[in-house]
């Protein structure tokens, strides 16, 4: 089959489109014909190797999986023996070590059935970016009905999702984008947008999603209410060790000698969540958000193009 894989870490270039087995599903695990997979940040992290704190759960000095790509949508071909939820010929979406591939096998407890009024490449943009927006509001935020909620980095993977979901959680919600990603805020449902490239960041909220942002702590709080929570997802900013995990850090430290909940959020990948966000999908609360399709062997351009800070939304790979 053919896949996109890497020997060690390094630009787009370490990328290549090559014939390779097909994987053998584990006892736990269903073999899925792919048909889409999506782009998230962390794809560029495990192509790089960056930061280096990483590594240590990936490898040191070459990725243990070789063929990149988490998010997946397709169909079961094939079940390990233990798996009692899938069959041959069901349609999901989830998560998996290899997405970019033409076969990849995943863990039954990380696939949730396609939503029905999607296409494989609307489910592929829903696993990772949808969950992380989901934990980061639900979870950590513990958002509330008519709360006010901040979401810095509206515009991307995740913040289209958390604009959603905030408003189908019942929040007033405030997007902030560049200027040219404005009126997509506007058309996810946003009551508030702010152009960060003209306007200050003003006013007081419950929750404040920062998405992949590099605002000073300080300044994030002064936008907090008096209890009010932080919720910091991700980060592209800090240096080669730690990247934003030393923003993390700073907050975690922080946080218990302050009125405010400063947190971070190491999303987790569950069956559970798809199917929640599958449920909000399907009742018209929640759409992915797409802004174009690579095929399969421009999976790097995608990459190189999502980590530009151009994309809408998600970005996803057509096999």
């Amino acid at each position: 089959m053919k896949a996109i894989v890497q020997d060690t870490y390094g630009t787009t270039e370490v990328l290549e489109l090559r014939e390779i087995a097909k994987p053998a599903p584990a006892d736990n695990q269903v073999l899925l014909k792919v048909q889409a997979a999506s782009v998230d940040a962390g794809a560029w992290h495990l192509m790089t190797g960056l930061p280096y704190l990483l590594r240590l759960g990936y490898g040191v000095r070459a990725p243990k999986t070789a063929v990149r790509g988490r998010e997946v949508a397709g169909t079961v071909e094939a079940v390990g023996s233990g798996v009692t939820r899938f069959q041959p010929g069901d349609e999901v979406f989830g998560t998996c070590e290899g997405s970019f591939a033409e076969y990849a096998a995943a863990r039954e407890d990380r696939l949730a059935r396609k939503p029905e009024n999607l296409t494989f490449e609307q489910a592929a943009a829903v696993p990772i970016s949808g969950g992380t927006a989901l934990q980061a509001l639900r979870d950590s935020g513990k958002v509330q009905a008519g709360q006010r909620v901040l979401v810095i980095g509206a515009a991307g993977g995740v913040g289209t999702y958390a604009v959603q979901l905030a408003k189908a959680l019942g929040a007033h919600v405030t997007g902030v984008c560049s200027t040219t990603k404005v009126d997509l805020v506007w058309s996810i449902g946003a009551d508030e947008v702010i152009d960060y490239t003209s306007d200050e960041l003003s006013g007081q909220y419950d929750l404040i999603l920062d998405i992949a942002g590099n605002r000073p702590l300080r300044r994030l709080r002064q936008l907090l209410t008096a209890k009010g929570t932080l919720v910091i997802v991700g980060g592209e900013e800090g240096g080669k060790v730690f990247g934003g995990t030393e923003r993390l850090l700073r907050a975690a430290l922080l946080s218990p000698f302050v009125g405010q909940r400063l947190l971070g959020i190491i999303s987790s990948e569950r069956a559970a969540d798809f199917d929640t966000l599958s449920n909000l999908i399907e009742t018209g609360k929640v759409t992915p958000v797409i802004d174009r399709s690579f095929p399969l062997a421009e999976a790097p351009a995608a990459i190189a193009y999502v980590q530009s800070g151009q994309s809408r939304g998600k970005v996803t790979i057509t096999i």
